[in-house]
């Protein structure tokens, strides 16, 4: 029998409970505790050790008993809190933690929490907000313990705080991987679409008696046979199967399937398939309810090798199913190919739908200056589909009263003005968008900017807001017929029409916010709810 593969598979797993979750702060995947406030007896390395704890009766040393773990000194100036932070592997959503006490009987906290930070471009600053995952929980010695997070966030950084001090000895992260796949894809939009690093994950599986699925998409070459997917040994009819998760929707246009240590043992046939049904259960999926379509026709397999498949009639799939005929084992299956139209903006509201409260709100007012709206908008969530962001993000609007429509028409610049960005509205996307919007004054006459310019100063001595028109795909004759136009309305008929304008921006620009990248982010103090008006 082989030894379950360590690391990134998570612990759930390992007792035989499959989740689809993996340990987004694993070694393998680049997870690494980066400081702690104190690690007198034993090294805060030892808590993301892909092997179970270990205890030695007779080991000793010069600061005492040797412990497999991260352990602090006895804490004298109670109450207290001892913290170590640590760096995700693969940024993504925090559903659970499994905190493992093994060995440590007298020496255990009495509590722990959990937190977590959005810094995209480093370690986090002194200022970061942390947002509590876990708050302060009671922990039991020598014991394997899970905890549920109740509103998963997504997080690139987690701080993991002991009270009042002692020892720990591993600490798993679960979760759901969620990268920037802007970052990740080439500029083509072309990646590993199931790799873990990118968001790929096992769902589902019919067998995992030798070692996790979760195996197929980690990062580089297996180590052994134990690093793969390896069911057990079929005495009849039938197959084995796997379900991945992509990390977004796109079209696989190359398979590689490895069985790399896999000499005996190997599958004699595989089949791939394909489906694109984002809100389907793995249960369906592993099942004959879903319906699939063939990528990879029934092929016969050699040991030990790298087998690499170009995909002759590549289709749309948010996930793909690889068949084993009959059982065995397979070490990695990439799925080379380009991200979709509709697989950026899963990824957009994916990323919208876990962000920080704060994040989320920022982004929104990208989309619309209403502090109302996005507020009201942001505590909606998860939305789950564009659709529903959409209609929710029209019913918000349709409740504004005039200060906050006159808040979110403050947001733009006046049409045909060019405005230097300040860093603020570079970073929030105003300054751009609103510059590719108004392209169509870019190569105005300087007389019919003239005539902007100066339908500007009277339109705003009217009705007390800047001209708002929906500029995308208009010219600058075109808005200037309408700003002249719209001079002859009473003030609440053209409240209306700039409404209506406003709204008509905000969706384009929520399609955006789901489809562009966004700029590296750290969360600080400064930013957080309620830290401004």
């Amino acid at each position: 029998m082989n030894d379950p593969a360590p690391g990134a598979t998570g612990v759930d797993e390992r007792r035989g409970v499959f989740t689809g979750l993996i340990d987004l702060a694993a070694r393998r995947l680049g997870g690494m505790v980066l400081s702690a406030d104190d690690e007198f007896f034993a090294a805060k390395e030892n808590l993301l050790d892909p092997i179970d704890p270990r205890f030695d009766a007779d080991a000793y040393g010069d600061r005492g008993k040797v412990m497999d773990g991260w352990e602090t000194r006895r804490r004298r100036d109670l109450p207290g809190v001892d913290r170590c932070v640590i760096r995700l592997g693969v940024p993504g959503v925090v559903d659970a933690v499994v905190v493992d006490t093994a060995f440590f009987r007298g020496n255990f906290p009495d509590a722990f929490e959990l937190e977590g930070c959005v810094s995209e471009g480093g370690p986090p600053p002194e200022d970061v907000w942390w947002l509590s995952l876990v708050g302060r929980t009671s922990l039991r010695g020598d014991a394997l313990q899970r905890f549920e997070v109740d509103q998963p966030r997504r997080a690139t950084h987690v701080r993991f705080s002991i009270v009042p001090d002692g020892g720990v000895a591993r600490l798993r992260i679960l979760g759901r991987g969620l990268p920037d796949l802007h970052r990740a894809a080439d500029g083509d939009g072309r990646l590993d679409l199931a790799a873990a690093v990118n968001g790929g994950r096992a769902v589902a599986c019919s067998d995992e008696f030798f070692s996790s699925p979760h195996n197929l998409v980690m990062v580089g070459d297996a180590r052994s046979m134990a690093d793969g997917w390896e069911t057990r040994r079929r005495r009849g009819p039938g197959e084995d199967r796997a379900v991945l998760e992509l990390a977004t929707t796109g079209t696989v246009e190359r398979l590689e399937v490895d069985t790399t240590h896999f000499k005996g043992n190997y599958p004699d046939r595989i089949v791939i398939e394909a489906t694109h049904q984002p809100e389907a259960s793995p249960r369906d999926l592993l099942g004959a309810a879903a319906e699939w379509v063939t990528i990879l026709p029934e092929t016969l397999l050699q040991p030990h090798l790298r087998h690499v498949f170009d995909v002759e009639e590549p289709v749309e799939a948010t996930h793909l199913r690889l068949r084993v005929l009959p059982d065995g084992g397979v070490a990695r299956l990439r799925a080379f190919g380009v991200v979709s139209e509709a697989g950026w903006r899963r990824h957009g509201l994916a990323v919208l739908d876990v962000a920080a409260d704060a994040l989320a709100v920022a982004a929104l007012l990208t989309c619309c200056g209403s502090t109302r709206w996005a507020r009201e908008l942001a505590a909606r969530r998860p939305f789950g589909s564009a659709e529903r962001l959409l209609r929710d993000a029209d019913e918000v609007f349709a409740g504004l009263d005039d200060d906050d429509l006159l808040e979110a028409f403050s947001a733009h610049p006046r049409i045909g003005e060019r405005v230097a960005a300040s860093a603020e509205t570079e970073a929030a996307g105003h300054t751009r968008w609103s510059a590719g919007e108004q392209s169509g004054t870019a190569t105005a006459e300087e007389d019919t900017l003239a005539a902007l310019t100066e339908g500007n100063r009277a339109y705003e001595e009217r009705f007390g807001h800047v001209f708002l028109i929906r500029a995308a795909g208009r010219s600058a004759e075109e808005m200037l017929a309408a700003l002249r136009e719209r001079l002859d309305n009473d003030d609440a008929a053209e409240l209306q029409v700039a409404a209506e304008q406003q709204r008509q921006i905000t969706v384009l620009r929520l399609d955006k916010l789901l489809r562009e990248p966004r700029p590296a982010t750290t969360l600080t103090t400064t930013d957080r709810p309620g830290s401004r008006p």
